[in-house]
C-alpha cells in the first residue's frame, strides 16, 4: 500500500530552541532517513551550519536543505514547492521531512501549502510542534497583559492593541499540536506550571511537554499522526482575513565583527547592547584570536549563550558576522557602530 511521507513542521519563536531539538531528534531517529529544510532570516546561515556540524552521522549535508530568501509563509510557491518536490525525488525514499521555520513566520499560510494537488498526493503533516521559551515567557516578553487589554476594550471598543510579536506568538501555539515548553531548568516548578496554564489558555487542545535542552523521544514528536492539512479550520490565525503577510514589523540585519580578543567581554558588550536596544535576538559565528575554533553565539534579548562549536576550515574565511532582528525601527547604526 503506498504510504505518504510524514512531514513535521517546527515552529517557535526566535531563540526558543528549535534547531536544538532539531539535534536532539536527529540524534535518537534510529535509521529513519530524515531530511530538514531549514528557513532564516539573513545570508549568514547560523541554524544550518549548526545542524550541518552537529556531528551526527545520519545528519548528512546532502539532506539540509536551506532556504534563505524569505520567509517560507511568504514564499511558498518560490521556494518551498521545488525544494519538496526535489526532496520527493530521493532515492531511496526518505521517512521523514523536518521543516523548521523561521522565528517570525506564521505556521498556517505554510501549513496551507501542503494542500496544493502535486503535494498532498505524496505528503502528509505528520504534526506541527511549537517550541517555547518558557524562562521568556515568564518574563512576559511576548505576552501581554490580556486582563488589562479586555479591560479597555470592554470601556472602548474601538481602540486597538495590536502587538504583532503577540500575534506572532499566539499564531504558532494556535496552529500547534504539541507544544515543547523549553528551557524548563531556568524556572522553578511552580513558575513552569504558571507558564503551561499561559498556554493552555490560548490552546486549550493543546499537547505540552515540558522539558530543557530540546530534549524530547522522536517517536513522540515525530509520530503526532495528527493530518493537520485536513485540520485547518480549528487552527485559528490573527491573520486568517489577510491576503499574505509579510515581515514589515521587524527590521533584520547583519553586523561584521573584527577578530576578538576578550570573546567574554565581547558578549558581556552583546548583552548590554541587546538590552539597551531591546534586541530581540542575535546569532552568528566569531573569529577569536588565538582559537582554531569558530565561537557560536546566540542570544535571546539580554540572554546570550556561547560555545566553541567546531574549527574553522582552510577554504573559508575567518570572519566574524552576526544577524541582528529586532522590531521595526530598531537603531541599526548604534548597534553597528558598537559592535563592529
Amino acid at each position: 500500500m503506498f504510504q505518504k511521507i510524514p512531514v513535521t513542521i517546527i515552529t517557535g519563536f526566535l531563540g526558543a530552541g528549535k534547531t536544538t531539538l532539531i539535534r536532539n531528534l536527529i540524534a535518537h531517529a534510529g535509521k529513519r532517513r530524515i531530511a530538514l529544510v531549514i528557513n532564516e532570516f539573513g545570508d549568514v546561515g547560523v541554524d544550518g551550519e549548526i545542524l550541518k556540524s552537529c556531528g551526527v552521522e545520519s545528519c548528512r549535508e546532502e539532506d539540509i536543505v536551506e532556504l534563505a530568501n524569505g520567509c517560507l509563509c511568504c514564499t511558498v510557491a518560490d521556494d518551498f514547492l521545488p525544494a519538496i518536490e526535489a526532496l520527493l525525488k530521493r532515492a531511496p525514499e526518505l521517512d521523514h521531512i523536518i521543516i523548521e521555520t523561521s522565528g517570525l513566520a506564521l505556521p498556517k499560510p505554510l501549513l496551507k501549502a501542503f494542500d496544493w494537488p502535486q503535494v498532498r498526493a505524496r505528503i502528509t503533516v505528520d504534526g506541527v510542534v511549537a517550541v517555547v521559551d518558557a524562562a521568556a515567557v515568564a518574563d512576559g516578553r511576548f505576552v501581554d497583559d490580556a486582563e488589562a487589554v479586555a479591560a479597555e476594550r470592554a470601556a472602548d471598543p474601538s481602540v486597538e492593541h495590536d502587538n504583532p510579536l503577540e500575534e506572532v506568538y499566539e499564531d504558532q501555539l494556535l496552529c500547534a499540536d504539541l507544544v515543547i515548553l523549553n528551557k524548563t531548568d531556568l524556572l522553578p516548578s511552580d513558575e513552569v506550571a504558571r507558564v503551561t496554564g499561559i498556554i493552555e489558555s490560548t490552546n486549550a487542545r493543546v499537547k505540552i511537554i515540558a522539558t530543557s535542552e530540546g530534549r524530547v523521544d522522536p517517536d513522540i514528536a515525530l509520530g503526532l499522526e495528527a493530518g493537520a492539512e485536513n485540520d485547518l479550520a480549528s487552527r485559528p490565525s490573527h491573520h486568517d482575513a489577510e491576503e499574505g503577510h509579510d515581515h514589515d514589523d521587524f527590521d533584520t540585519f547583519i553586523v561584521d565583527v573584527p577578530p576578538l580578543t576578550d570573546a567574554d567581554l565581547f558578549v558581556r558588550r552583546l548583552e548590554e547592547v541587546a538590552g539597551r536596544h531591546d534586541v530581540l535576538r542575535m546569532k552568528g559565528f566569531l573569529d577569536v584570536a588565538g582559537k582554531p575554533m569558530r565561537l557560536l553565539v546566540q542570544g535571546v534579548g539580554a540572554r546570550f549563550r556561547q560555545h566553541y562549536d567546531r574549527a574553522w576550515t582552510k577554504d573559508e574565511p575567518r570572519k566574524g558576522r552576526l544577524v541582528v532582528i529586532g522590531q521595526k525601527g530598531v537603531d541599526r547604526a548604534a548597534i553597528q557602530a558598537a559592535l563592529g
